[in-house]
């Protein structure tokens, strides 16, 4: 339990003795920036977290898709690597190509002998492999950069949204100092400071926010990147194995 000493200690920081001071136009601003806060916050660390995880099981998969002899190995194998987007852009390559080898994408115990018998592809058709590469690489870049727009409004809309609450606050003061027909330090200084609060609470939201959402926006760029370099590296593989070059191409 405080004692009054230090209830009164605290009651005249700064930005308690603002807050108390506010309008209840101010104390809603505040409330709805520090829901922002809260909502961009939650944003910043899930995107992380998925940023990391998706970092890990792509450098997983990429270590074992280079390694393997065969670009369907991994595919045949069922092996998983969740969280990777590289991952889903292969599945996406990998179902395509052998619905054109086999006329399924169904795994089976015949599945390597199938393949092993299979005609080669005709270039028509391996376009039709790359299509879907580039839909599933399109695909995964718009799941990287989900929720990003809360950020970008976290950013531009806080401190206009403080702003507001300090306009309204001053208005307040000025109305009220206008209406009693006395203007002094003593009367200006406690509307002030609580119209005041709402930019800085802005800011305190808006500061945060640009920093993630600036590494975000590289981080995730440099993954699309990545996403659109290993797509190209797939597709030379399947053309590689399975394209049929005597085929004419199309016109």
């Amino acid at each position: 339990m405080l004692l009054p000493g230090a209830v009164n200690f605290f009651a005249d920081i700064g930005i308690v003795y603002a807050f108390w001071h506010s309008n209840v136009a101010g104390k809603l601003v505040i409330a709805a920036l520090l829901f922002g806060s809260i909502f961009s916050w939650t944003v910043m660390v899930t995107k992380l977290v998925m940023v990391r995880r998706a970092r890990r099981e792509t450098a997983r998969f990429l270590r074992r898709f280079r390694t393997a002899r065969k670009p369907l190995a991994i595919y045949q194998t069922r092996e998983a690597y969740p969280g990777s987007p590289a991952y889903s852009v292969y599945l996406a390559g990998c179902r395509e190509l052998t619905f054109h080898l086999l006329g399924t994408t169904e795994i089976d115990d015949t599945f390597s002998t199938r393949l092993a018998e299979a005609d080669r592809i005709s270039p028509v058709a391996m376009n039709s492999v790359r299509s879907a590469l580039e839909r599933e690489v399109g695909e995964q870049a718009l799941q990287l950069e989900d929720r990003m727009t809360v950020l970008a409004t976290a950013v531009s809309g806080a401190p206009f949204l403080g702003l507001l609450g300090t306009v309204w606050g001053v208005m307040d003061t000025f109305s009220a100092i206008a209406a009693e027909h006395s203007a002094s330090l003593q009367t200006m200084a406690p509307g002030v400071s609580g119209a005041l609060i709402t930019t800085v609470t802005g800011l305190l939201v808006a500061i945060p926010a640009m920093f993630g959402y600036n590494f975000l926006v590289v981080t995730l760029r440099g993954m699309t990147v990545g996403l659109d370099n290993f797509a190209a590296e797939l597709a030379s593989s399947f053309d590689h194995r399975y394209l049929d070059t005597g085929s004419p191409l199309p016109r």
